[in-house]
This record gives structure tokens, sequence and C-alpha cells, in this order.
């Protein structure tokens, strides 16, 4: 039985001010400002649909209402103290965190190079060279510079020109970083020539970078299962996220909690005597009504989500349209610590078009 128990308000709240959504946000949204915001959140996922703002953007201004798009390409790009990489899928991460990205992009390489077809053929080295070599003389690269017939539909990485999925692999393995965009295309360069001297020679030895991605991780969600912790970087497995909390719940570095959900039951979680403190002072939350982006970190697993908020959401990109519930692109509305709804949105010229809107039931 947990020590302590948090009721559902006192839960949502810690977990919603974890991810800088309980409180106003009137702070510059760009430069020293948002490299706080994106540090405190861990990460942004990027995404290229844009019916009202790309995901990263939206994620941003819902946090910072002064934000403004270029502002996140001035750290990647400019400033050098982001970077792309992948979590659970491409997002854009503080530099400082890099060192302990090489654990996770040795762990890619080797699942792309025991998955990915184009990896077990012939001839799959020498492609990988030639894309390295052509950076290193020409370069920052973009997809369409590599393969022949840029034109060919493509319909995923498999469908490639072996040179796009070399591109690609040495992306998520490390040897090549993104350097900047132009709109939304990547061009790459080589990983020395992108991350700073100082992130890219660091080395962690594992123990550390285990311990690093879970604390991290609980950090920014306030309580967690050990599967939860381990999927929100994806750097760690499953079985040295128990490993951890068992070791650490056995020395008193965290504690095991009681989570009371939106329907009243209980959930077995970890945390820490620091964060319980915080969950006992946060005050009333901000009556900012806020439009989350579909890959908001806080909605991230749906699952939680649900749980936790009593809020149940999907994407319905990819629902045949006379079977969608609500639309094909639709934004949660949160107003203070309750998701209130749901808007279908997006932008026609310079105008807004709602195409349809929705209550949710929040618990009380």
């Amino acid at each position: 039985m947990a020590r302590t128990i948090l009721d559902n308000r006192r839960a949502r709240r810690l977990f919603l001010d974890r991810h800088l959504l309980l409180r106003s946000g009137s702070r510059a949204g760009k430069g020293a400002d948002l490299e706080g915001v994106l540090n405190d959140l861990g990460f942004v996922q990027v995404d290229s649909v844009n019916t009202l703002a790309r995901a990263h953007d939206l994620i941003l201004w819902s946090r910072r209402g002064r934000y403004r798009p270029e502002a996140l390409e001035q750290l990647v790009a400019h400033r050098r103290t982001a970077f792309e990489q992948w979590t659970h899928d491409a997002s854009v991460i503080p530099m400082s965190f890099y060192p302990m990205w090489r654990l996770k992009m040795a762990r890619a390489e080797t699942r792309m190079r025991e998955r990915w077809p184009a990896a077990r053929r012939a001839g799959w080295e020498a492609e990988i060279d030639t894309v390295l070599r052509q950076i290193a003389d020409h370069g920052p690269t973009c997809s369409s510079d590599v393969g022949p017939d840029e034109s060919k539909a493509s319909s995923g990485w498999w469908d490639w020109h072996p040179s796009k999925t070399a591109l690609e692999f040495l992306w998520r393995s490390g040897h090549l970083a993104v350097c900047h965009r132009q709109g939304f295309r990547k061009f790459y360069d080589l990983t020395e020539r992108v991350i700073p001297a100082e992130y890219r020679d660091r080395r962690a030895d594992h123990a550390e970078n285990v311990d690093w991605a879970m604390s991290a991780a609980l950090q920014r969600l306030g309580f967690a299962t050990s599967g939860e912790l381990a999927a929100f970087f994806d750097i760690v497995t499953r079985e040295e996220a128990k490993t951890w909390c068992a070791e650490g719940l056995a020395a008193g570095r965290i504690v095991e909690v009681g989570i009371t959900m939106a329907d009243g039951s209980v959930r077995r979680c970890v945390t820490t005597d620091p964060m319980l403190d915080l969950a006992a002072a946060l005050p009333e939350p901000s009556s900012r009504v806020r439009i989350l982006s579909p890959f908001d970190p806080a909605l991230r697993d749906r699952a939680r989500t649900e749980r936790l908020l009593g809020f149940h959401y999907r994407i319905e990109i990819f629902v045949p349209e006379v079977m969608r519930k609500y639309g094909y692109y639709v934004f949660p509305v949160l107003q203070g610590d309750r998701m209130i709804g749901r808007l279908d949105v997006r932008r026609v010229s310079n105008a807004l078009a709602v195409l349809g809107s929705s209550t949710a039931r929040p618990p009380a």
C-alpha cells in the first residue's frame, strides 16, 4: 500500500504544472526564456501537419503567448542551444542533453541495421560512405539533394532511394545532425560541424545515462510508473526502468505514491518527497484557455491523459471522413486544470475557420 495518496485534483495540477500548463505564461518566449521552457519540458515534438500551426510551434505558444516560430529556429540553427533528434518521434531537445542521447543513438543504429531492409542489402556501407563524403565535401544537404529521380512519389523511408535512407540512418544514429531547416525541410551536416564540442565530446557511462534519463523523466512528469518513465525519452529499456525504480525505492531516493485517477481508482506510481511538497503547495490554476497541439507532451500518452484527466482523445487524420467523430485534426482545449473540449479549427487565408467543436465532461 502506498504511504501517500494524491487526490485527483492535486495530481492533475502537479502533472500540468510539470508541463508548464498550470500557471500563466507571459514571458518573452525567445532566447534564454525559450531555452528554459524547452529544458523544463524536456523536448517538443516536430510534426508537419499545419492546419493551424506546426505542432512544435503550438506546443511552445501554449506556454508562452509571445512565442513566434523563428525563435525556435534561432536555438537550433544559430545559438546551437538545441538539437533535433528522436525521442518517440522527431523532436527538438536541449543541447545540454546531447551527451545522454549517445546511448539512444547507438541503440537506434543497432536496431536500424537489424530491421531496415535497405541496411541489409549489398552496397549499403558504400551508400553510407557516399552520403558522408558528399556532405563533407559540399556542406549541408537535404533529402532532395541525394538520389536520382526526386520527382518519384514515396510512401515512406522504405520506398526511398538508398541514399535517402542512408541520410535518415546517419541522422538517427548520430553521424549527422540537423543544422537548420528551410520551411519544413531538414538540412543535415556532419555532427562535428553542428554540435558544440563541449557536448559532443562528453561521455557518460551506462549507469549515469540510465539514472539521468529516469530522474529527468520523473522531474518532468511529477509521478509515473516505471514504464511511463522509460517511455518519456525512450532512452532506457523497461527492464532498466524497473531496476532503477526498485533500487531507488530501496535507497529512499524515490517514494511510492497512490495517484487517484479521474474515475476514483488509485494507480501506484513513484515520485519524490520534494515533488509531494510541491503538490501540496501549488497555487490555483490560471484561468487561461489554451488550445493544445495533438502532440502536446501532456497528451502524448493518451491512456494516461484519459486516466488522469478523464479526457479521451484520438487523432482522426487516418480515419475515413464518414467515420470521424470530431474531425480531421482536432485540438484539445484546456482551461485551468481541466480539459474542457475539442476544437476543429484551421487557417483559411487570413482567417480561422471553426469547423466543429465539442465540450468535455471533466473530473470534479
